[in-house]
């Protein structure tokens, strides 16, 4: 069965479907297991967002590059049937990092419990834009999902309805702000309306630095290679250098949180008041 029988838009009933009741009892089983298998170190990052354009696929690659620079293991998984990775690694003079295209939603999480026997201690996955099953089960497993955005309205509107399902799947998240122009308000304005217009929230959902357009990503992007190994002493470089850093520390956090609640991993659907509620949110992650 293809995996686009289960894609869905965000409030469809699922319970009424058969198949899809078979798709949420695989899902289930695969959830359950990669939940316990998270006291390995690797650690998933999932780069999603409903609009086209936003630069996923060329974060992937810039952040891949930085955190192998610092020592991580890292495997791309490519969920985007556009192939951007692929073709970026078919160009690519160098092995690693690997990239896995994977585009049935029920196979994210059997490959993420696998990665970490083969080494990886960092998985980066790059989805499609748009709503489907692959892209809201990357988002269920993630450790941290980060929603690019150009700054203009389409971006920060396709980033709202983003935030709804990694919200309803209780993810921690950050917006990154990619292709900003070099200065200008608009920046400002689009950071302070991804943070709900609240300054105190920027810091912690708002990833710093802003990624400035620049020729050096696409420049990279097709001789195969990260801007970091492309330019490695450019602006662009340094920008994404300081923006690993910066998710670096957020998923840090988010390990000393883990470690501070007694290293239980609570399943997002039962974090919160009745059986009702958890089944809600369990078919908008869907």
């Amino acid at each position: 069965m293809m995996d686009s029988d289960f894609s869905n838009p965000l409030g469809s009933n699922w319970d009424v479907l058969g198949k899809n009741c078979q798709y949420r009892a695989s899902c289930d089983a695969s959830l359950a297991a990669y939940q316990r298998s998270k006291g390995s170190s690797m650690q998933t990052i999932v780069l999603a967002t409903q609009k086209g354009g936003s630069g996923k696929s060329t974060l992937a690659i810039g952040l891949a590059r930085a955190a192998i620079q610092v020592g991580h293991t890292v495997r791309l998984i490519e969920t985007d049937t556009q192939g951007t990775l692929s073709n970026w690694q078919s160009r690519r003079p160098y092995a690693d990092p690997l990239v896995e295209p994977i585009y049935a939603a029920r196979d994210i999480a059997q490959r993420l419990l696998t990665l970490p026997r083969d080494g990886a201690t960092l998985t980066i996955v790059d989805t499609a834009s748009g709503t489907s099953a692959a892209t809201s089960a990357a988002i269920r497993l993630a450790d941290l999902c980060l929603i690019p955005a150009r700054p203009s309205i389409a971006d920060i509107e396709s980033a709202a309805s983003t935030l709804r399902v990694v919200r309803a799947c209780n993810k921690p998240f950050a917006f990154v702000l990619n292709q900003a122009p070099i200065r200008g308000r608009r920046i400002d304005d689009a950071a302070t309306a991804l943070g709900d217009g609240s300054s105190a929230d920027l810091a912690g959902i708002v990833a710093r630095p802003f990624i400035v357009m620049r020729n050096d990503h696409q420049d990279a992007l097709n001789a195969g290679l990260a801007v970091s190994e492309f330019a490695p002493a450019s602006k662009a470089a340094d920008e994404i250098r300081s923006l690993w850093q910066w998710v670096e520390a957020k998923l840090c956090r988010g390990l000393n949180d883990h470690a501070k609640s007694g290293g239980e991993l609570a399943d997002p659907r039962y974090s919160a008041g009745t059986a009702s509620d958890a089944d809600a949110r369990w078919d908008a992650c869907l």
